[in-house]
């Protein structure tokens, strides 16, 4: 396993911890002091899990299993995918901060354009990385047996 997919999966686990505590918190403030949760912070719980640990584990995993890039694949760059992980990594990490503090404080103009950036930096991130993955996602050998009438 190299660098990166390790980078993604750590930081998926990061999130994930990050994510049940803050489902545990939500889970406390309800049952034990009636506190009805934020939309924000329902909403930062939901991202920094699906987005920060689901999508990360997600892509650190297909980058460790899918075959190699052809040597002709212009899409698939190493340095790309590693700007991906930080660029999504960097997103998520100010999304679910700034949803935290926009449900304890008076959200103001730049909060909001700042959700919007994070939240545009997710899609952004995701969408480079499957860019670049695409000539990855094909089959080594399957296509052969199965032309020969395997079936698996």
């Amino acid at each position: 396993m190299f660098s990166t997919v390790r980078y993604f999966i750590k930081t998926s686990i990061i999130f994930l911890l990050l994510g049940v505590a803050t489902g545990l918190y939500l889970l406390i403030a309800r049952y034990y002091f009636d506190i009805w949760p934020h939309p924000d912070l329902v909403s930062a719980h939901t991202h920094i899990i699906l987005v920060g640990s689901v999508m990360m584990m997600i892509m650190g995993v297909a980058l460790w299993f899918f075959p190699r890039p052809e040597k002709d694949d212009k899409l698939y760059k190493p340095v790309l995918i590693l700007t991906t992980y930080y660029f999504i990594t960097t997103s998520t990490s100010i999304r679910f901060v700034s949803q935290i503090l926009s449900s304890f404080i008076v959200v103001g103009n730049l909060l909001k354009l700042i959700l919007i950036i994070s939240a545009a930096g997710q899609v952004l991130g995701m969408m480079l990385f499957f860019i670049s993955m695409w000539g990855r996602i094909r089959s080594v050998g399957s296509h052969i047996r199965e032309a020969k009438g395997e079936r698996f």
